[in-house]
């Protein structure tokens, strides 16, 4: 991880289909993700994105996309998502979360797409909200060693 990973986007929509507009702050419950977003109550509470991811595939396509763009909750800079191993815990604004999958099977549906592309199921990270807590853009993230 990177000395200064932060929160660059906290996105929701309030239907599935819908895109997911950056709202720049919300509120992380534990047991249920974010408060607000159609995602939130399932298996997988919270998504994360990283910015790099979004700017290499802008780069190599020629597309433009924003936070959420990609379906994600939590917009993350300066910090390898997908480098981190099954049940790390992350300090992400006055919550933890701790990460229950990286990436998607290829054989779980996804039905979102911006302009064609889908990173989220590759490269994006998919975590359970282990203490509630408010999540703005410009917080940090940190690594939680031990039980957080």
């Amino acid at each position: 991880m990177e000395k200064h990973a932060k929160v660059v986007g906290v996105c929701m929509s309030q239907r599935r289909p819908d895109p997911k507009i950056n709202v720049g702050r919300g509120f992380l419950k534990k047991g249920h993700g974010l408060v607000g977003d159609s995602h939130a109550g399932t298996e997988k509470e919270v998504s994360l994105l990283a910015k790099e991811s979004i700017q290499k595939l802008c780069q190599e396509t020629g597309i433009s996309a924003e936070s959420g763009s990609f379906a994600e909750n939590i917009t993350t800079q300066g910090i390898d998502l997908t480098s981190m191993p099954i049940g790390s815990r992350l300090k992400v604004g006055e919550a933890v979360l701790q990460v229950i999958q990286i990436g998607k099977d290829p054989s779980q549906a996804h039905t979102y797409h911006y302009q064609g592309y889908s990173i989220l199921p590759k490269e994006g990270v998919f975590c359970k909200v282990i203490k509630s807590g408010e999540v703005k853009m410009g917080d940090s993230i940190k690594m939680i060693k031990g039980e957080g």
